[in-house]
């Protein structure tokens, strides 16, 4: 009985033993993984989420319209998310100057003229002329890939759109961000097609 006792002592000694030597790494790594887990927990859904990812991403910068207000150029949130206006002129400018020196110009941020030529802002919003009848699977394609309208056989998406560094997002966000572009208030807008460069683009 004795025996016993000594052996269930020595094994109590040992285990706390061995939690005592368990390596600061190991105890920060576990600490770090709970500190940072709960992280996405501030949204109240996947669309919240998306539409938070879409405000930081500066995705209004370029697809949200421009109007004049007290301090400048602001967002016209009444056409968020819908691209380069259908009916607005191109500036009135040089564009074979611009496009040769490799300048980018724009009018309202949604138009911009390069040695690629003059690529339009896309209507991003849940109208037919926007992403409504996209498929979760072309937005993949579009940010991953940057394939225009998220099709495998289209062209690639020209400059200013950054796809080579949101293909680094995540499934999660990029699923987050289609689900609130899905949910926005749809805006009736055919964005034009891109023009080619007036002349050959200069070869690297």
């Amino acid at each position: 009985m004795q025996n016993q006792i000594k052996l269930f002592l020595s094994s109590i000694c040992l285990l706390g033993a061995l939690a005592a030597c368990q390596s600061p790494a190991e105890k920060s790594d576990s600490s770090k993984s709970e500190f940072q887990e709960p992280a996405l927990t501030e949204f109240a859904s996947k669309a919240a989420l998306g539409e938070h990812l879409v405000t930081i991403a500066g995705c209004h910068d370029c697809h949200t319209p421009k109007k004049m207000g007290p301090l400048g150029p602001e967002l016209d949130m009444d056409r968020a998310l819908s691209g380069h206006p259908a009916l607005q002129p191109l500036p009135d400018l040089d564009r074979k100057d611009l496009e040769s020196k490799g300048v980018a110009a724009t009018q309202g941020l949604t138009a911009w003229i390069g040695p690629w030529g003059v690529s339009f802002a896309s209507n991003i919003t849940s109208d037919a002329t926007g992403i409504g009848n996209w498929t979760e699977e072309q937005f993949f394609i579009a940010l991953r890939e940057g394939k225009s309208k998220g099709i495998a056989s289209n062209r690639q998406m020209l400059p200013p759109m950054p796809y080579e560094m949101f293909r680094h997002m995540t499934d999660e966000e990029i699923k987050a961000i289609f689900a609130f572009l899905k949910s926005t208030r749809p805006v009736d807008n055919v964005v034009p097609e891109p023009l080619p460069p007036l002349s050959a683009p200069p070869q690297p």
